[in-house]
């Protein structure tokens, strides 16, 4: 199923649901003018493909006191070295994203804190002290103006 190709019906399920990921399955066929059996076997057809990967809620980091969004560049030591720093930094609940680059870095990663005082101490202690990172740059976020998943 990795080749399905969605058409038009899939992409308006599709932003449906990103919209609401709750909506029941009724609603969005009386919306689109087709069978609640229809947008239930498109939904399943989209999941064997790898297109729908899982339902989310959204929540807010600052309502719950994470104040500090920061994106810190890693230069490792060596290319050899990604495996283990990766699984280093995956152990960290700070470090909320993370992907593999090509330029100046080799690992790009996105780190939630409370406080800078709190990414002071994640820098530090935890991301720095990792053996096979040989360097790595903060940028701090001021804010996130744009935020929103790619569209069907």
């Amino acid at each position: 199923m990795q080749n399905y190709q969605i058409d038009n019906l899939d992409k308006a399920i599709l932003v449906a649901l990103m919209d609401n990921a709750r909506t029941a399955y009724a609603e969005l066929a009386k919306h689109l003018n087709v069978s609640a059996g229809t947008i239930h076997v498109r939904v399943e057809k989209m999941k064997q493909a790898g297109i729908i990967t899982g339902a989310h809620i959204s929540i807010s980091p600052k309502q719950l006191g994470f104040d500090v969004c920061c994106f810190i560049g890693i230069i490792l030591k060596s290319a050899k070295d990604y495996p283990s720093a990766l699984d280093k930094l995956n152990a960290l609940e700070e470090v909320v994203e993370a992907y593999y680059t090509t330029g100046q870095y080799s690992i790009f990663i996105k780190v939630m804190c409370r406080s800078i005082d709190a990414l002071q101490q994640v820098l530090i202690n935890k991301i720095q002290s990792i053996d096979e990172i040989q360097s790595t740059e903060t940028l701090i976020s001021l804010q996130n103006p744009i935020w929103r998943s790619v569209k069907p």
